[in-house]
């Protein structure tokens, strides 16, 4: 899909850059108070930063991934001068 995730680098105060099959790319910003149940691992910060592209999701040890189409549609709404589009979501 166009939004399948090709390359992501972590960034401080738990911030993604990310950039899309299609070109697309930005920065998800994962808030700290929203790292609860299967994402309280990524709280630590050294284990956030392990954080890399799995079959076009984000992905960090333990099969723990993020949605990249939750993650599309907020940069494209920041792109675009909206407010973003809600959180960001686990994909499993």
């Amino acid at each position: 899909m166009y939004w399948d995730v090709v390359e992501v680098r972590p960034e401080p105060d738990y911030c993604l850059f990310v950039r899309f099959k299609d070109g697309m790319t930005g920065h998800v910003r994962l808030r700290q108070e929203e790292l609860t149940g299967t994402l309280a691992p990524l709280r630590d910060v050294q284990f956030f930063e392990q954080v890399f592209v799995d079959y076009g999701a984000v992905a960090w040890p333990g099969e723990i991934d993020l949605a990249p189409d939750a993650m599309y549609a907020q940069i494209a709404s920041q792109r675009l001068g909206e407010q973003p589009a809600g959180r960001v979501r686990s994909h499993r």
